[in-house]
């Protein structure tokens, strides 16, 4: 029961930020943080193709299928895109540079539902 919920939450995570944050544009600031990191140009299509990346971890959660990559794939990526934007947009940020707490306890999540020991183990 634990571990579907959690299974849940994870994939809303992803599926709201890829979906309503990026590829709707809802929240103007994160084509912000893409146009401060990766340039104006195109920041609009690009906030909107890593939105698309986020749904599609969002689905790959929620298919199971080698749960631990997945997993690995999702806090390399939760760190590095909270890093960057801690370090190159941080006035941007919803709570600023306590956002890396947020990223950081989301990472736990992810390693508690997906790579804990007893869990691989089977218990």
């Amino acid at each position: 029961m634990m571990h579907r919920l959690l299974t849940l939450l994870i994939t809303l995570v992803w599926l709201a930020n890829g979906l309503l944050c990026k590829v709707l544009l809802l929240v103007p600031r994160h084509v912000a943080i893409v146009a401060r990191i990766l340039g104006p140009a195109h920041a609009g299509v690009l906030t909107r193709l890593i939105g698309v990346g986020e749904i599609g971890m969002a689905v790959w959660v929620l298919s199971g299928i080698r749960a631990r990559w997945c997993a690995g794939a999702q806090i390399v990526l939760i760190l590095s895109m909270n890093t960057l934007e801690a370090v190159l947009a941080p006035d941007l940020l919803l709570w600023g540079r306590l956002n890396a707490l947020f990223a950081v306890l989301f990472c736990g999540v992810i390693y508690f539902h997906s790579l804990r020991p007893a869990r691989l183990a089977g218990r």
